[in-house]
C-alpha cells in the first residue's frame, strides 16, 4: 500500500505509519498478543463500513440504512458459530477486556465472586487486579498452579476456593500460562458449586479454531470469550460465544446498549474474513506450526539452563525467569533484545516480589514468527541467539554480531504479500 493520499495530506502521520511497516518487517516479533492479518484483513479494516452507525443488532437497528451491515454482522455471526461449534455468538465486543466485562455485568450483580487465576500465576488484569474496574465492582478470587516447575494447575486447591467461596463464575483462560487447561476438571468443579463456567481464550482462539488445543465448548464450558487478534490472525477486536439462549440474551443486552454505541463495522467485516480463514486446513497447518516452533525455542532455552515457569509449552508462549537464568531484569532483557531487532515483553513470574516495571521474566510468544514462514530449525536458531545475548548483555560486539543475524533472518522470512 502506498499511502497516496495520506503522504499528501499528513506527512507526519504518514511517515510515522510507513515506519511501523518497515520497523515490523526488519525485526522479529516475539510479542505474544500479536501477530499480523492477511491483505483480505486489512482491506475490511478499511472499508466504507468505517463510517457506518449500526446501533443494535442484525434487523433490530436503531438507524437505517442497514441492509449491508446486517448482512456483514450475520456473516460473522454464523462464521463464529461455526468455527468454534457455538450456539451463539455476539461479534461486536471492541476487544478482549471489554468482551470479559460484558460478561460480568450480563451474568453478575455487585459484589459476585469470581474465581480465576492468579495474575501472578498467569491470569490477565481483567481476572481481577486491583487496578480495574470489574475488581471494584465483584469479588475476585484465587487459584494458581501447584509446582511451578511443571504448571500443574492446584485442582484440588481450586476445588476447595470454590467451595468455600461459592463463585459466580469459575474463570479459566490466562495471558502469560504456557500449558494446556483441563477443561473437564474446571467443569466438573462448577458444576458441583452451581458455578457458570467462563473461558478466556484470548491468546489461544486461533490453537483452537485450528484444532491444535482443546476446546472448552466441547466439554461443555458455558461461555468462552477472546480476542480475534493474537492466534486468531483477525483484527483488533473482541468475541463472547455461549450455548444458552437465555445466557446470549443476557450477553447482547450487557455489549448493546449497556457498554458499548455502535459497533465497528469495519472490524466486524474484517472479523467476519478472519474467521473463514481460520476455518481452512492452511491455518489448521498454522496453528500446529505455532505450537511446534514454541516448543523448539523452548528446548533450547532448556538445553541452556534458562528457567522456564511451568517447565515447557504447550501453546504459542513461554515465561522465562531471566533473573535467575541471565542475572538481569526483564525490562533490561526487553530493551537488550530490541535494540538488537527481536521484540518481546516484561512479564511478572510466579509471586514475583519485583516492579511490574522491571519484573523478574519475559514473555515469548511465536504466532507472528511462524505467520512470517519460520520452522523449528529457524526459532531455534533464534532462541540460541537470545540466550547468547542474554547472558552478556553489555558486550557491544556481540550486540552488533546479534543484531546482523537478526536482520538476516528477518531477510530470510519476510511477512507475506498477503499479510501486509
Amino acid at each position: 500500500m502506498e499511502y497516496k493520499n495520506l503522504k499528501t495530506e499528513d506527512k507526519e502521520i504518514y511517515e510515522a505509519v510507513v515506519g511501523e511497516r518497515e520497523r515490523q518487517a526488519k525485526t522479529l516479533n516475539l510479542i505474544a498478543s500479536e501477530n499480523y492479518t492477511s491483505q483480505a484483513v486489512h482491506e475490511a479494516t478499511a472499508s466504507r463500513l468505517a463510517e457506518k452507525y449500526a446501533e443494535g443488532y442484525p434487523g433490530r437497528r436503531y438507524y437505517s440504512g442497514q441492509k449491508f451491515a446486517d448482512q456483514v454482522e450475520s456473516l460473522a455471526i454464523e462464521r463464529a458459530k461455526e468455527l468454534f461449534g457455538a450456539k451463539y455468538a455476539n461479534v461486536q465486543p471492541l476487544s478482549g477486556a471489554p468482551a470479559n466485562l460484558a460478561v460480568y455485568f450480563a451474568l453478575l450483580e455487585p459484589g459476585d465472586t469470581v474465581l480465576g487465576m492468579d495474575l501472578s500465576h498467569g491470569g490477565h488484569l481483567t481476572h481481577g487486579h486491583p487496578v480495574t474496574l470489574p475488581a471494584h465492582v465483584f469479588n475476585f478470587v484465587r487459584y494458581g498452579m501447584k509446582d511451578v516447575t511443571t504448571g500443574e494447575i492446584d485442582y484440588d486447591a481450586l476445588r476447595e476456593v470454590a467451595k468455600k467461596e461459592q463463585p459466580k463464575i469459575i474463570l479459566a483462560g490466562f495471558s502469560a500460562y504456557s500449558r494446556e487447561l483441563d477443561y473437564k476438571k474446571f467443569k466438573k468443579i462448577a458444576d458441583e458449586v452451581g458455578a457458570i463456567s467462563m473461558m478466556d481464550a484470548a491468546h489461544i482462539a486461533g490453537l483452537i479454531a485450528g484444532g491444535a488445543l482443546a476446546n472448552p465448548l466441547e466439554v461443555g464450558f458455558d461461555v468462552m470469550t477472546c480476542t480475534t487478534h493474537k492466534t486468531l490472525r483477525g483484527p483488533r477486536g473482541g468475541l463472547i460465544l455461549s450455548q444458552d439462549e437465555e445466557t446470549a440474551a443476557k450477553i447482547n443486552k450487557a455489549v448493546f446498549p449497556g457498554l458499548q454505541g455502535g459497533p465497528h463495522m469495519n472490524s466486524i467485516a474484517a472479523k467476519a474474513v478472519a474467521f473463514r480463514e481460520a476455518a481452512t486446513e492452511e491455518f489448521a497447518s498454522y496453528a500446529k506450526k505455532v505450537i511446534a516452533n514454541a516448543q523448539a525455542m523452548a528446548e533450547v532455552f532448556t538445553d541452556q539452563k534458562a528457567t522456564i515457569i511451568a517447565g515447557g509449552t504447550d501453546n504459542h508462549l513461554m515465561l522465562i525467569d531471566v533473573v535467575e537464568s541471565f542475572g538481569i531484569g526483564g525490562d533490561k532483557a526487553q530493551e537488550t533484545l530490541e535494540a538488537v531487532g527481536i521484540t518481546l515483553n516484561k512479564n511478572a513470574i510466579p509471586d514475583d516480589e519485583r516492579s511490574p516495571m522491571d519484573p523478574a521474566g519475559v514473555r515469548i510468544g511465536t504466532p507472528a514468527i511462524t505467520t512470517r514462514g519460520f520452522d523449528e530449525e529457524a526459532s531455534r536458531e533464534l532462541a540460541g541467539l537470545i540466550c547468547t545475548l542474554l547472558a552478556d548483555p553489555e558486550n557491544e560486539a556481540l550486540q552488533a554480531q546479534t543484531a546482523e543475524k537478526v536482520a538476516t533472518l528477518a531477510a530470510a522470512h519476510p511477512i507475506p504479500n498477503s499479510f501486509v
